[in-house]
């Protein structure tokens, strides 16, 4: 009887031609490079030989050679019954009693996957249907109702050898390999039991009864070993599944005996499987060359060799789960183990030595308790590790105070320093710009300000991009191209509309400041940039309004709306500011650095990162595309202005001049000395002055109004208070709320109804 054994940067981009020879704009090169990228990736079809090939470069070392099926080349080498369909020799004229002796001597054979006499196998109805047998004619009904009895072990045999003459090629994996090497020892343990049995039918007066007496020990195993090949072999499965299958039978079985047999049969498949594993979780590599591991490698080449944005990818998607092979008892430490061999893997490209302080062999076992506990403790180990390795030796948090100080504008001095600098270059046409002259002056503004004292300030890099804020955010939210190629065109930019900050970092900095959060420091920083850029001009509008201190009262009433004008506009901007600076960032930034103080790995590093980025983004108005284009229209209105007064100042300098010239008590003679600049400047621009300054009011109180509005919609349906604070402080005292929207609203019904006059 046979029992189970024991167990053991770039500044400007060149044109290009496009196939039908006309040369491609600035714009246009990032939308041809995603739907590149897009057909490359949607031509690519994973078949064998492509497979084979990536497998090859992922594991240059393994040589997998080909080996022929013998089992159909040379059929007879198989140890299942031969193909050949041979019919039994009939009974009928043979006693029942010699009919009993010649069906037991058929049935040894039949046993060991041999034809009989009497008894023949049938052709198979599929590959992994069960074997069946006939019967010569002639027998005694009880003696054949006995022997198709005993013959489904041999039915059992069958499929067994089947599943392990199939299973044991390369191409199916190594767990399947193994569980193909234990059920080998159990067809042997098997054999072992058809000798004694031949040798009890020798010695001793058995009969087919005794037979399948002694056969029911077997009987059970083969089954429930027949049944576990027919599974796998009609869920074509392999690697974690195969185990998860196992898995299933072992958890499952009530009878003591049966969790054994299953048991043994899991530890055996799942050695290659744990080996892997072991060395995922304590070293960080992967030997995984049939693709049956949990953890997927999807880095096929040197990461030198890759692009610069190849940090977000690698985090993202150069390691990750494959569901369909996670054996379901590590299913629930999956994200652990994905963890903990990243952890290592980054610890070992930068240079360093990987050694746990203890390390346990992994091995299957009914109680998950002992191999998740040794999980555990290599993933605390890699993750304070890297976490160490971020935080000390590569000061992630001094680059981040860093890149706060230039892209959040948290570095006052640098910013207006470089801004009185680059302010003549950055007013210039895009195509206009010296880039190699940019540069020297953001180094000079770093050399000469506070920001001197950075130990991190050579990384920084002056950019132009070919897009404006608008047209960045609408990419973003993937507006289609018609609608933002109306926003921008890169010959149209000025410098300061595409100017931005890069920085360079290196590996594994970059996992955490990585393309995607640049993207994001650079549309907050160009936000706070135009902003301050505007504030700046509505102060040099002050400045050059100041000679109107000279006229005398009669003449300086005309002045007046426009002074209330530019006091407003330069109210909302410095409030604008305000709210972003002291209201948004800072209060985030303190409750990231409180978060930072918590972390216990690299995970968590980049969840308080990115959730300190979303909600700066969210609350400074960068996320709605509507709501951005409102501040932009606002901003607009201001720029303006500016401009207007701008092309007016040199009449506002004659008339100072005249009114230096002329005597301090000839207020008539000032007054006539002004009014002819006055007039002329009207007429130069156009249109009456007073006529300019309602037209501003009016498009900057529209603009206001509207923002106002979008504000407090968007606040209502994201329960946002901090975004109402905005609100509160550009209409303190609701004067555009009760005064200026019913006017508008009137204007607008009026405008409507004339109208509808004129088309009538």
């Amino acid at each position: 009887m046979f029992a189970t054994p024991s167990t053991s940067k770039s500044l400007s981009t060149p044109i290009m031609p496009n196939s039908s020879g006309k040369p491609v704009n600035l714009e246009e090169v990032p939308g041809l490079v995603t739907r590149l990228k897009k057909a490359a990736s949607s031509s690519r079809k994973p078949t064998p030989r492509h497979r084979e090939a990536e497998r090859k470069i992922r594991h240059p070392n393994f040589f997998a050679p080909e080996v022929p099926d013998w089992t159909k080349i040379r059929p007879k080498m198989s140890r299942d019954f031969s193909s050949d369909i041979v019919l039994p020799h009939s009974l009928h004229d043979i006693p029942r009693m010699s009919q009993e002796t010649k069906l037991m001597e058929d049935l040894l054979y039949v046993l060991s996957g041999v034809e009989g006499e009497y008894i023949t196998p049938q052709a198979l109805l599929g590959p992994y249907e069960a074997r069946t047998f006939i019967i010569g004619e002639g027998v005694d009904p009880s003696l054949k109702q006995l022997v198709e009895k005993i013959l489904s072990l041999a039915s059992y045999y069958s499929t067994i050898v089947r599943f392990i003459e199939e299973k044991s090629s390369f191409h199916w994996g190594q767990v399947n390999q193994a569980l193909a090497g234990a059920m080998d020892q159990l067809i042997q343990e098997y054999k072992v039991f058809i000798a004694q049995l031949e040798t009890l039918t020798r010695q001793e007066n058995v009969n087919l009864q005794s037979i399948w007496f002694y056969a029911q020990p077997s009987l059970c195993t083969m089954e429930i070993v027949a049944n576990i090949a027919s599974t796998i072999n009609k869920a074509g499965a392999k690697g974690g599944k195969v185990l998860s299958l196992l898995h299933e039978y072992t958890i499952s079985a009530g009878d003591p005996k049966v969790q054994k047999l299953c048991t043994h049969l899991t530890q055996a498949a799942s050695v290659p499987y744990m080996d892997i594993l072991q060395d995922w979780v304590y070293i960080g590599v992967i030997q995984d060359p049939y693709e049956e591991f949990l953890v997927e490698d999807n880095e096929v080449i040197q990461r030198e060799d890759l692009p610069v944005n190849y940090s977000d990818d690698y985090w993202e998607k150069c390691y990750i789960i494959c569901r369909e092979r996670v054996p379901s008892f590590l299913e629930k430490m999956s994200d652990v183990i994905l963890r903990t061999g990243k952890y290592l893997n980054v610890i070992r490209q930068c240079g360093k030595n990987v050694k746990p302080p203890q390390t346990q062999k992994l091995k299957y076992t009914l109680s998950e308790r002992e191999y998740c506990e040794a999980i555990e403790q290599a993933y605390c180990f890699a993750s304070q590790t890297l976490l160490n390795l971020l935080m000390k030796e590569y000061d992630l948090m001094g680059r981040l105070r860093s890149v706060k100080h230039y892209f959040l504008h948290d570095q006052g001095d640098f910013i207006v320093q470089l801004m009185d600098m680059c302010e003549g270059e950055l007013n210039k046409n895009i195509n206009d710009i010296v880039p190699h002259r940019l540069e020297s002056l953001l180094e000079l503004a770093l050399r000469t300000s506070a920001a001197n004292s950075d130990p991190y300030k050579d990384d920084m890099r002056a950019e132009l991009l070919p897009f404006d804020l608008i047209h960045q955010m609408f990419k973003i939210h993937g507006i289609s191209s018609q609608e933002f190629s109306e926003s921008c065109h890169a010959d149209m930019l000025t410098g300061l509309e595409s100017f931005s900050f890069g920085y360079e970092v290196k590996w594994p900095v970059s996992l955490v400041l990585n393309f995607k959060t640049k993207a994001c420091y650079q549309m907050i920083f160009r936000h706070l940039l135009y902003c301050k850029h505007v504030e700046r001009l509505l102060g040099r509008v002050w400045r050059s309004n100041k000679v109107c201190k000279m006229f005398p009262v009669s003449s300086s009433q005309s002045y007046r709306p426009a002074f209330a004008l530019r006091q407003r506009m330069l109210n909302c901007v410095q409030n604008l500011q305000y709210y972003m600076m002291i209201e948004v960032i800072e209060p985030n930034w303190h409750n990231f650095l409180e978060r930072m103080s918590k972390v216990t790995n690299v995970d968590q590093v980049l969840a308080c990162h990115s959730d300190f980025l979303c909600a700066c983004m969210k609350d400074c108005m960068l996320t709605r595309p509507e709501l951005l284009q409102t501040v932009n229209k606002l901003v607009g209105v201001c720029v303006s202005f500016c401009r207007f007064f701008e092309n007016a100042q040199k009449y506002f300098v004659d008339a100072e001049l005249n009114s230096m010239i002329a005597p301090s008590d000839a207020e008539s003679d000032v007054s006539e000395a002004a009014a002819p600049s006055l007039e002329y400047s009207s007429i130069a621009i156009g249109e009456n002055f007073e006529e300019s300054i309602s037209n501003f009011d009016e498009q900057f109180s529209i603009a206001l109004i509207c923002l106002l509005n979008k504000i407090e919609e968007l606040a209502a349906e994201d329960n946002s208070e901090k975004m109402l604070n905005v609100l509160y402080r550009m209409d303190f005292n609701s004067y555009y709320t009760t005064l200026l929207a019913p006017k508008m609203v009137e204007e607008s019904q009026h405008a409507s109804k004339s109208g509808s006059h004129t088309s009538g």
